[in-house]
């Protein structure tokens, strides 16, 4: 309790009772349960009840907001595992030929997420000045124009056995 009051700078009290115990423990002590008690009663009823958790209610929360990182970290995985999926298919290791609808659907699902980034992307790029005259004179970064690119299309290699 000491490092909660420290940690959040509050005053803290409790009471343990325990099986092996006749009297419940207080924390910090009987005089100082009292202080924070006192304390305590001068503040609204509002008030209280906004900074005041039962164990039901801090464990719920705690439980969603574990949900929400278990989630946001499953959805993190199925992107790695579905983007080595993707790479590997690139690098000629043919993985994709034995998926299922369910998992090619799933490739389908974050191809078109990429795409919608790389536009987004390019979208901001179009806006960004390109002419170093347009960028005032207090960035400190230096632009450098680039030779128009060309999109080169690859040609499909058959590849042999040996």
């Amino acid at each position: 309790m000491s490092e909660m009051s420290t940690l959040y700078g509050v005053d803290t009290c409790a009471i343990m009772y325990s099986p092996y115990k006749s009297q419940p423990e207080v924390w910090p002590s009987p005089m100082g349960f009292q202080q924070v008690l006192s304390k305590l009663e001068m503040i609204l009823e509002m008030e209280k009840s906004k900074n005041m958790l039962n164990q039901m209610t801090f464990l719920s929360q705690k439980i969603t907001k574990v949900a929400e990182q278990l989630k946001n970290h499953c959805k993190e995985n199925w992107e790695k595992e579905i983007t080595q999926v993707i790479f590997n298919n690139i690098c000629g290791k043919r993985v994709i030929h034995g998926l299922n609808f369910g998992a090619l659907s799933d490739i389908n699902l974050l191809l078109d997420k990429k795409m919608s980034d790389i536009d987004k992307s390019i979208a901001a790029l179009a806006k960004a000045p390109l002419n170093p005259q347009e960028v005032s004179s207090s960035s400190s970064s230096s632009i450098v124009s680039l030779p128009p690119m060309t999109m080169v299309t690859p040609k499909v290699i058959l590849r042999t056995s040996t």
